[in-house]
């Protein structure tokens, strides 16, 4: 099999990360925080450290700014439901994911907020300008996702953030498709939260995910329960992360992900080149077919898009999967404003997604694949 969905998740994983997962199986299994005995102590501090991880790997404020969620979702969610304001504006882009649209178009519909969807004048991907034009006197909100998981598009989120701190805009990146290859500096761009979502570029498993802050601005907590502290007060916690972090941790999944922090970070080089090869190389390999290709050459980010005229993208997906053993995804990506801006409505589109994992021998397996059908 060759998987090529790793935008989805990664498939293949890092022996350091499965050894983690399978360790803290049988180490670290008592609830983190949750008791004083020892085996409650030890899970907690395991916690601790891959808190740290991520703080300085983000360059955090301190790792009390960094927040445990199921997924990038759970995080978004917590960014954009905590922070709604009511009466006011938010101004998020074309490359949105549902995780994104979806609870702004909530907030809207319950008539709290109101949003805009701005649209990106480069072709390589949203810049300043492009929201700027859309502040209003009510906007307290700038959301942005840093890499298209549709077709790998990238935000310039240095400029973004500069111009949200000029304004006095909160800014929310959405990281789930560049953690993992892209430096961030969450106080370097003025970032206020950045989400990430460990089963992609951290190759740790599902259903661990992350909400760094900077601690200038505090969501309102969206989950009420119990957090192992002030357990007589009927009240949420105040205290960060306590505050966010209700019910019990997926210990394991944690552990495993300061495990795919380390390999990122020993391997962050070799991860961005080998990238940048496989998508540079698909997208020459495809610019001389017939095909509509929807990846800028600037942008060999280990997202490409494109499509067979003719064929919709999930009968082409099909094919590959059943005749080729190759694994891409079809269909819309759950990022409905980008296919819009794509003008892939109604065909959708096939999406190669790569990971450190893979290599030119498949790329070229899957061009041959191409060639086939075409023929």
């Amino acid at each position: 099999m060759i998987y090529l969905d790793n935008s989805a998740s990664t498939f293949v994983k890092p022996k350091e990360v499965i050894k983690a997962n399978i360790d803290a199986l049988t180490k670290y299994t008592a609830n983190p925080g949750r008791s004083g005995h020892q085996a409650s102590v030890k899970a907690a501090m395991a916690v601790q450290e891959v808190r740290e991880k991520l703080s300085n790997h983000f360059n955090a404020s301190n790792s009390e700014n960094v927040i445990f969620t199921q997924n990038c979702s759970e995080a978004l969610n917590i960014a954009i439901l905590g922070m709604a304001k009511q009466g006011g504006h938010v101004i998020c882009t074309e490359s949105e994911h549902n995780s994104v649209l979806r609870p702004l178009n909530y907030l809207k519909e319950k008539g709290i907020i109101d949003f805009t969807v701005a649209r990106q004048s480069q072709k390589t991907g949203i810049v300043a300008c492009d929201i700027e034009k859309h502040i209003r006197q009510n906007t307290y909100m700038v959301i942005c996702n840093h890499i298209s998981n549709v077709n790998g598009d990238k935000a310039d989120i240095e400029s973004i953030g500069q111009l949200c701190k000029e304004r006095g805009l909160i800014f929310l990146v959405d990281g789930a498709q560049s953690c993992g290859h892209e430096k961030i500096d969450i106080m370097k761009s003025n970032i206020d939260f950045l989400t990430i979502a460990g089963h992609k570029g951290f190759y740790a498993p599902q259903a661990i995910g992350a909400l760094i802050m900077s601690g200038k601005a505090i969501p309102e907590p969206i989950k009420f329960g119990g957090t192992g502290t002030n357990s007589l007060d009927l009240n949420q916690p105040k205290e960060i992360p306590d505050r966010y972090e209700t019910g019990t941790l997926s210990t394991p999944s944690i552990v495993a992900l300061g495990a795919g922090i380390e390999f990122v970070e020993n391997h962050f080089e070799e991860i961005k080149n080998r990238l940048d090869d496989l998508t540079t190389y698909l997208n020459y390999e495809l610019s001389k077919l017939p095909v509509d290709v929807y990846t800028q050459p600037e942008n060999p980010n280990g997202v490409l898009a494109f499509n067979i005229p003719g064929t919709h993208s999930n009968d082409f997906c099909n094919y590959l999967d059943e005749k080729w053993n190759i694994c891409t995804r079809g269909g819309y990506h759950c990022a409905p404003e980008k296919h819009k801006a794509l003008g892939t409505i109604d065909q959708g589109a096939v999406r190669v997604s790569m990971s450190y994992f893979n290599n030119i021998n498949e790329i070229s397996r899957l061009v041959q694949a191409i060639k086939h059908y075409i023929k």
